[in-house]
């Protein structure tokens, strides 16, 4: 989804965060899991928008869909 995905060592040691701001991916994620509609996360979280929240939707699904499973 667009470039709205970054990263900056400097920032949270690298995770991906929001382009332009210091909210990372893993953070919208919880605010999901933990019930908060991606239109409350705006609200609370003014300099996002809906499509960082699905750009952080879309990181997630793209990495895990990468993730390699390892039986031993």
């Amino acid at each position: 989804m667009d470039n709205r995905i970054t990263y900056n060592t400097k920032i949270f040691g690298g995770k991906p965060i929001i382009k332009g701001t210091r909210i990372s991916v893993e953070f919208i994620l919880e605010l999901l899991a933990s019930g908060m509609a991606p239109e409350e996360i705006v609200r609370e979280y003014p300099q996002l928008t809906k499509r960082d929240i699905l750009a952080a939707l879309d990181y997630a699904a793209k990495t895990i869909k990468r993730e390699e499973l390892i039986f031993v």
